[in-house]
């Protein structure tokens, strides 16, 4: 029984008895026309066939009789039928509803199945609609119980609930007077609690209660023309209408939170009527909202706070002038992961580029927010005594304080106890530029895969100048020319005349242009070259791109035409191959042991949207026929589409450009190279697993141009050590020789095989393992590991590791 049913007061005998009368008949009679429109149920509403005509001359009682009965099929009965049109149709048009109906009706729902489809509750919420206040008196504690069990649940379907919750709602509402609707801003989620505490008055004023109701009534993203003329009436007839609007708007922006599907409606309306207003500030909170809608908790990335808002708004916002407009859907390009929203973005972004006369690409690098940085990444704020200041370092932004130009550690106390306001905005701004850290970040290395030149000026403006992508363009290696044939490398150097290209030899590159360097259009000497300086240096590249790995076509594939297949027919760990697609900006559908989930095709575009490629992957099943869950999946083609108008057209891998051809690849190499069983080396001891086979010929194989880049950087690190002595780097492997033992480590898996038997050795590296020395990217896990296993068995006499030296001593 459920909850609510228990606050029920009882149903007297003899009402019981006048309920029940004639209900056998009346069950079969409605069975009778039922059994007639049989075919319908699943195709169209059973009361629209002509079938169901003839119960449009029933008498009030005899309609009574049937949705009577119905409600107890709906409630009571074996089979789940969808029975809400019916009751709908027989509560309607003539009976004259009772106390004593309700009453029995919510005692046979109490006791009910309760299926999804939300029947069991179409004829209480009906007959509760019609009732006189008087009759609902003493039903509204278990009323209100079964009105806040609702809107907690997930099921019925979002129709039935929302109609059945809005019809109990109304009945509260009369029975105790409230001035604002039940069923809006209700406990279903922390958000609606949240405005009726702190905007009680606001949302009681003369009007605004017909506003809201209007606002969530609306049902798609687009509000028609007769929705917006009623919605005009109520902001103008509503006490402060606009007010009431921004007042919930902001209240949204600052919760932070996702919020129930009928908060979501209500603000899918109110930011309607927000797009009223034309003014900054409108629009500023416009944006907020934008943002606060799309945003996603972190352990459900594709679940954004308020969708339904969040596509509305996207497409409210792209209609608005300013640079918060652009600004706003710029980063949450690169954030938002919900394929709805995202698309919906993408659109507003190109909108909005094709009216100011911008490229995509150029939307979003001219949309970068500074913070309100200064062009070396700082912010100084003066708290009180203290100098707070928010500082961009490496990729990172901190906040620190100081006092009379005394640095000082963590926050002052006095800070905390008496400027607490003004430390929130701080540690906000502190969370705000790491996001756009981040998201600036995967856009400057998509544009690897773009063939864009920039005017020198804007160049210095966009990237070096920027307080934000500053801190990567001033990392990197560019190219200038002046006649878009000659292009000469170079890293930017900042001196009297301002900014300069400095190539090897020290001298600036004069040109007008200026292009990102790639080593796919650079000779192998001078890619050679500009690794050992970045070396020699100390330059912390951003991402690889002096060792940037280089994939381009092979003759396979230049017979297969089509499709790659270098990276097929591999076994990868499925849960961290996803984690790690997602994390590159590819799209994925999640694979399952459902229909259609044994296959999935992982997608990402390339060449500022140009080009798409595609990863196909298949679930390997597992050898329990219970275990549902997807450990593995298998490697298989990669495909390319370009983008023509609206449509994607299947290409050729021969025109793919180079460009995207190899930052396509070297992505899929990554999700082999980290993610394959081969690089698990407790694979060894799995006896006769199907898998075995595979991993010994992968953990041995030959390099992949991954490997090989990181067995070029191995040869410039090497002799910097101070294992150097003690390591030679081999084709496919590391050797290093220890004072117990030879080892050999593979560079492309980071297996390690003792000599002279080649016994498998499991070790897991610690954090750290390099010490102090310099590493030319942090995009490459393997070679950190490889260089913390190198230095532990250089010294094999000092492990003390139990598991290791038990390895050893076999």
């Amino acid at each position: 029984m459920a909850r609510w049913s228990r606050l029920l007061p009882a149903l007297s005998a003899a009402d019981r008895r006048t309920v029940e009368t004639g209900l056998v008949d009346a069950d079969a009679r409605i069975r009778a026309v039922l059994r007639r429109t049989a075919t319908y149920y699943w195709g169209a509403s059973v009361t629209r066939t002509s079938e169901w005509a003839v119960t449009e001359s029933w008498s009030a009682e005899r309609r009574r009789g049937a949705a009577l009965a119905m409600h107890l099929e709906a409630a009571t009965g074996s089979t789940p039928t969808a029975l809400n049109d019916v009751l709908r149709n027989l509560a309607e048009g003539g009976p004259d509803w009772t106390r004593a109906d309700l009453l029995w009706c919510l005692e046979v729902a109490g006791r009910g199945h309760g299926y999804d489809d939300g029947a069991d509750l179409e004829l209480p919420a009906t007959i509760a609609a019609h009732l006189a206040p008087a009759d609902l008196a003493d039903l509204v504690p278990a009323l209100s119980a079964l009105f806040d069990d609702l809107t907690a649940r997930h099921y019925p379907a979002a129709g039935p609930r929302r109609r059945v919750v809005t019809l109990i709602g109304e009945a509260l509402d009369r029975a105790t007077g409230c001035r604002v609707p039940s069923w809006l801003l209700h406990h279903g989620d922390e958000f609606g609690p949240l405005v009726r505490a702190g905007l009680g008055d606001v949302i009681a004023a003369p009007g605004v209660p017909e506003l809201l109701a209007h606002c969530a009534s609306l049902d798609k993203p687009a509000a028609p023309a007769r929705w917006l003329r009623a919605l005009d009436q109520h902001l103008s007839t509503a006490t402060d209408g606009s007010g009431a609007v921004r007042a919930i708007l902001e209240a949204f922006a600052a919760h932070g939170r996702s919020v129930h599907d009928d908060s979501d409606r209500l603000l899918r309306g109110l930011v309607w009527a927000l797009s009223r207003e034309s003014d900054e500030a409108a629009t500023d909170l416009l944006a907020a909202v934008t943002a606060a809608a799309s945003a996603a908790p972190r352990q459900a990335s594709g679940f954004p706070h308020a969708q339904r808002t969040a596509i509305a708004a996207v497409h409210l916002l792209a209609g608005r002038d300013g640079e918060a407009p652009v600004r706003t859907l710029a980063r949450l390009a690169a954030t938002v992961k919900n394929k709805a929203v995202r698309a919906r973005v993408q659109t507003a972004l190109a909108g909005l580029g094709a009216l100011r006369g911008w490229s995509l690409s150029e939307v979003m690098e001219l949309a970068v927010d500074d913070h309100g940085l200064d062009p070396d990444g700082s912010r100084r704020v003066q708290v009180g005594p203290y100098e707070a200041m928010v500082r961009v370092e490496g990729e990172k932004s901190r906040l620190t304080f100081a006092r009379g130009g005394t640095a000082l550690r963590g926050v002052p106390a006095a800070v905390k106890e008496t400027h607490a306001d003004e430390l929130k905005q701080l540690r906000d701004l502190v969370k705000g530029v790491n996001a756009t850290l981040t998201a600036e970040r995967q856009r400057v290395e998509a544009l690897l895969s773009e063939d864009r030149t920039w005017a020198h000026p804007d160049w210095v403006s966009r990237f070096l100048d920027h307080p934000i992508t500053g801190t990567y363009g001033r990392r990197l290696i560019w190219e200038t020319s002046t006649d878009g044939s000659d292009w000469s490398a170079g890293v930017p150097r900042q001196d009297d005349d301002g900014w300069a290209i400095v190539g090897l030899d020290g001298r600036p590159a004069r040109g007008d242009r200026v292009r990102l360097w790639h080593p796919v259009r650079a000779g192998v000497d001078e890619t050679l070259a500009w690794r050992e300086r970045v070396l020699a240096t100390g330059l912390t590249q951003p991402f690889k791109q002096a060792f940037r790995e280089v994939y381009l076509l092979t003759p396979a594939e230049e017979r297969t035409s089509a499709y790659s297949n270098r990276f097929a027919a591999h076994i990868l760990r499925y849960r961290q191959a996803n984690a790690l697609m997602r994390a590159r900006g590819w799209q994925a559908g999640y694979l399952g042991t459902w229909d259609g989930g044994y296959d999935s095709e992982a997608t990402k575009l390339f060449g500022g949207g140009a080009w798409r490629a595609s990863f196909h992957h298949q679930l390997v099943d597992t050898d329990d026929p219970r275990d549902y869950d997807v450990h593995h999946c298998s490697t298989d083609q990669v495909r390319f589409a370009r983008h023509d108008g609206t449509t994607w057209h299947a290409a050729p891998v021969t025109d793919v450009p180079p460009l995207v051809f190899t930052e396509a690849m070297r992505d899929v190499d990554l999700f082999v190279g980290v993610t394959s069983i081969a690089t698990d080396p407790q694979w060894a001891d799995r006896g006769a697993d199907r898998f075995r086979d595979y991993w010994h010929r992968t953990v041995v194989g030959e390099l992949t141009p991954s490997a090989q880049v990181r067995r070029d950087a191995l040869a410039r690190l090497l002799p910097r050590m101070a294992i150097a002595g003690r390591v030679t780097l081999a084709d496919r492997y590391l050797h290093v020789r220890g004072n117990l033992r030879g080892y050999r480590i593979h560079l492309g898996s980071g297996n390690i095989m003792m000599e002279p038997n080649d016994a498998y050795l499991c070790i897991v590296p610690a954090r750290g393992g390099t010490g102090r020395l310099h590493l030319p990217f942090e995009d490459d896990p393997m070679l950190s590991t490889i260089l913390s296993k190198a230095i532990m068995l250089a010294a094999d006499d000092s492990i003390t590791d139990p598991t290791v030296l038990r390895q050893l001593a076999a």
